[in-house]
């Protein structure tokens, strides 16, 4: 694998050779840095630290600025580990841009989903509701109805499907189809949807054959 980290633009469309109308994400991918190089014989382990998006200098710390210093760079927003993904070597202070990704690779991206705050059933869960007001219905249409607990257990098991927070997860969308790559530009399409708001940093990782 090979990774990058990246900045959703937006949704778009494009036309493929049939004529069909496909919808695709946008997303600024790199430049990234490499701010730090983990080895087996020095952290146990073999990853690579990139760094993405120009940060203020008034809004780094000291430590930020110790940090970024060694790769030669100004401190940056994101910062992700990489763990295992790159076949090349790379060193400290080195440039991964877009041009890692190729038209027809397949990748996997990370984000967090947007976050829709508390829910309720009928949306969290997709429960069909109670449908016509019958028998007295007035209030109970979104209602999720019984628990099912009785005398045994006496409790509502873990897991059931009850209201609550939606959203904000961190997850991952695999095998989206890379359909054009703009270097000039640092952008990069992909075949549908990925996770998170306009603006939310995401993780890309090409698959290798």
């Amino acid at each position: 694998m090979a990774g990058i980290i990246g900045k959703k633009i937006g949704m778009t469309s494009v036309f493929s050779v049939e004529g069909k109308n496909i919808p695709c994400t946008v997303i600024e991918a790199g430049p990234c840095v490499v701010s730090q190089v983990k080895t087996v014989e020095k952290d146990g382990y073999h990853a690579l630290q990139l760094s993405f998006d120009e940060k203020k200098e008034k809004s780094a710390n000291k430590a930020e600025f110790g940090h970024f210093k060694k790769a030669g760079t100004t401190p940056k927003r994101k910062v992700v580990e990489f763990k295992d993904t790159f076949r090349e070597h790379f060193n400290l202070g080195d440039v991964i841009n877009v041009e890692i990704f190729s038209v027809n690779d397949y990748v996997d991206v990370e984000g967090v989903s947007k976050g829709k705050g508390f829910q309720g059933v009928v949306r969290r869960h997709g429960f069909g509701g109670v449908g016509d007001r019958t028998h007295g219905q007035h209030n109970r249409l979104r209602a999720p109805g019984s628990l099912g607990a009785s005398s045994w257990p006496s409790r509502v098991m873990k897991g059931l499907r009850m209201a609550g927070r939606m959203g904000g997860e961190r997850m991952t969308i695999e095998n989206l189809l890379v359909l054009k790559v703009i270097p000039e530009q640092n952008l990069i399409v992909l075949k549908g949807s990925v996770p998170g708001a306009k603006g939310s940093y995401i993780s890309i990782r090409k698959q290798w054959n």
